[in-house]
């Protein structure tokens, strides 16, 4: 039965990330551009260094990655969302990067061999995964002994504008097939650390806050919570904004900033 329940819960995570392509790359990469800088800093990657990202999305990371290892090196980034994927290959080739390939698939079972990479990458997609522990087993697998490991995750509510606002437009809709995921579900990275350190990989965790801006409440509304409350009904869909507007956003005319506690995850295996 959880069988079922997993294989629903991807496909429900499928769609939304397919419905919400274009615009991520519109709206959403821009803003998070201080967060793929601080992974791919804090990565210290080296050229000619074979390099995977886990949940690639509009192929951001990779393609600062593919930059970075140079022609003798290699990049491979895997979403589980084809018109991501689809984005990511048509700016690899819009950038002329030949050391990029995109794949479809999961972190639970990535598609490669045993230490194909010196360095996995994982840009806040990891708090979407459904089977965490199988997720450090993959990483472990696929990293050579002495390989890097970083990744990003949005801290509590209390701490990360965009998980507040995520959270709060999200309680109005119905709740999702798979539990445990979502923006803030690895706010505590504790059970994670443990099951990165079983699978042979040990970690520490670097915080810093990180932010963007949004010019006016609607349009924050329509990128952080459009397509995540679209089925919803109306009025629904109305009291969720009433909602988030009377937590974070008095003058829903304004521009506001959002503050985000991030935590880079930087393992070595």
């Amino acid at each position: 039965m959880g069988m079922d329940t997993s294989d629903e819960g991807l496909q429900w995570q499928i769609g939304v990330w397919d419905r919400m392509s274009e615009q991520y790359l519109r709206e959403v990469d821009r803003r998070l551009a201080p967060v793929v800088e601080g992974l791919v800093v804090r990565a210290a990657l080296e050229p000619g260094e074979h390099v995977l990202d886990l949940g690639t999305g509009t192929g951001a990371v990779a393609l600062q990655a593919a930059r970075l290892v140079g022609r003798d090196g290699t990049v491979t980034g895997i979403d589980i969302s084809s018109d991501m994927l689809r984005i990511a290959r048509r700016r690899a080739t819009e950038l002329s990067l030949e050391n990029v390939e995109f794949r479809d698939g999961r972190a639970e079972m990535i598609p490669a061999g045993d230490a194909a990479f010196d360095v996995v990458l994982a840009c806040l997609s990891l708090m979407y995964v459904i089977d965490r522990a199988a997720v450090a087993r993959e990483i472990a697998r696929v990293l050579h002994p002495g390989g890097r490991f970083v990744a990003a995750v949005w801290g509590a509510p209390a701490e990360c504008d965009i998980v507040l606002f995520q959270q709060t437009a999200g309680s109005f809709a119905p709740a999702p097939p798979v539990p445990g995921v979502g923006p803030g579900a690895l706010a505590d990275p504790a059970l994670l650390l443990d099951q990165l350190s079983q699978a042979g990989i040990q970690t520490r965790v670097e915080r810093q806050v990180l932010g963007f801006d949004f010019d006016d409440f609607e349009s924050a509304w329509e990128v952080l919570a459009g397509v995540t409350t679209a089925q919803l009904a109306p009025e629904r869909r109305e009291d969720a904004k009433r909602a988030v507007r009377a937590l974070m956003w008095p003058d829903v005319g304004s521009p506001r900033h959002f503050r985000n506690m991030t935590q880079f995850i930087i393992g070595r295996a």
